[in-house]
């Protein structure tokens, strides 16, 4: 027998991937009984089956299975018909043969429950150990064991418990990470006279790539981060751990010199990821004294400005995605905010959102909702259009929904 052959089909379950011939199991073997439920009350309480099948039929017949807590084949307990020999379709040789690890532990366990046996188990010539045993209608059974799947069954489970300890690593490595990445996201708000705003990342995963930040870049200025980092997971969470740290690190230039900050930031980001690593990154500073707002698209969703009579100003992309090119350059744009506008920031989670049919959620009803929710404060409105955007798929969330909004207040306020 080859060495990664299991013996005895223990291994009966495992589903073959590659489809080259049907998947095939034994269903079920009937025995024969006078008392279903007399006979259902031995397996499972004696013998510690669980049931599988309890179906009665319209014409008041009943069909039973019942099966050995580690098997996938069921014995089918059927009624003897009234006008059929017992002798005929009792089973009074073992037709059918139980295979464990410790005949000798199942024999007395099954002994001590009032199970009949024919005789203790015996070791025959051949080799393993078996023994024989009745149910109350006098079916007889085979019950065997054989060193080989001793050996089989441990080793199985040596595998079998390193599979749960590393998952269970895994999972705690993954909650510490999650708490990691929590930290990363804005602790503080740094105060803005003019201006109310709010951020949220819902993630589609336990860590995720999505990233936004409120900077105190000095001088009554605030900025305004948002990006959306390739891939997913784990792999997108370490660059957007990255591309957090280059951000923050480098903001002590970012209110003289935008362009180099953002310039920094990228080369940086470049030089310590892989060639494939990529972000699309929204830099906005915003002068807290003149409502002015200077800003750099990179390579991202367009900024969305609602104005004061519902109509829109888009602020689009202006330079190319981060980490992509070493030498690389962006402009810087200016907007002027007046009061009661509101500054929509967003990633693709929230526009690509999708239901089961595909609809995805799309900038204009973005737009509709931002109409909708333009007079909560900020913080209610990002949690409303969140939730909104999460609920047209709540049990299978694709992607990280983020979105800033920022409203400048009204004069005097």
């Amino acid at each position: 027998m080859a060495s990664n052959e299991v013996p005895f089909g223990v291994d009966r379950s495992v589903l073959r991937l590659d489809t080259k011939e049907p998947y095939l199991c034994l269903h079920f073997a009937i025995v024969y009984v006078r008392d279903q439920e007399r006979a259902l009350r031995f397996y499972v309480d004696k013998l510690g089956f669980r049931v599988a099948v309890d179906h009665r039929f319209a014409d008041g017949r009943r069909w039973i299975e019942v099966s050995p807590p580690d098997g996938n084949a069921n014995l089918g307990i059927a009624l003897l018909p009234p006008d059929e020999d017992p002798p005929k379709l009792m089973q009074s040789q073992a037709l059918i043969w139980f295979v464990t690890e410790d005949v000798n532990r199942k024999y007395e366990d099954w002994k001590a429950r009032g199970v009949q046996f024919r005789y203790p188990p015996e070791v025959p010539a051949w080799g393993g150990i078996h023994t024989r045993f009745e149910d109350p209608d006098g079916n007889q059974f085979g019950l065997a064991g054989f060193d080989e799947l001793t050996r089989s069954v441990e080793s199985q489970r040596r595998a079998l418990a390193h599979k749960y300890e590393a998952e269970r690593r895994a999972a705690q490595e993954i909650e510490i990470a999650k708490q990691v990445q929590a930290r990363l996201f804005p602790q503080v708000h740094p105060q803005a006279r003019t201006l109310e705003y709010a951020g949220l990342c819902l993630q589609a995963r336990q860590v995720g790539g999505d990233y936004f930040d409120f900077l105190d870049l000095g001088q009554q200025r605030l900025g305004l981060v948002i990006g959306d980092v390739s891939g997913k997971g784990i792999a997108a969470a370490l660059l957007m751990a990255n591309l957090q740290a280059n951000l923050r690190s480098q903001s002590a230039v970012a209110l003289s010199h935008p362009e180099l900050f953002l310039s920094s930031v990228n080369r940086l980001f470049y030089e310590n990821t892989v060639d494939s690593a990529y972000a699309s990154l929204f830099f906005a500073e915003y002068d807290d004294a003149t409502r002015r707002l200077r800003y750099a698209n990179c390579g991202h969703l367009s900024g969305l400005v609602l104005r004061g009579d519902n109509t829109y100003s888009r602020l689009a992309s202006n330079g190319t995605l981060l980490g992509l090119f070493r030498e690389w350059e962006c402009a810087i744009a200016d907007y002027q905010l007046e009061p009661g506008d509101l500054l929509a920031l967003y990633t693709d989670g929230i526009t690509e959102a999708h239901n089961g049919d595909g609809r995805e959620f799309g900038e204009e009803r973005l737009m509709d909702s931002l109409r909708q929710h333009r007079g909560q404060p900020c913080q209610q409105a990002v949690e409303g259009i969140t939730e909104e955007v999460r609920s047209l798929n709540p049990v299978d969330q694709h992607d990280d929904i983020t979105l800033i909004l920022a409203k400048c207040r009204p004069s005097g306020v």
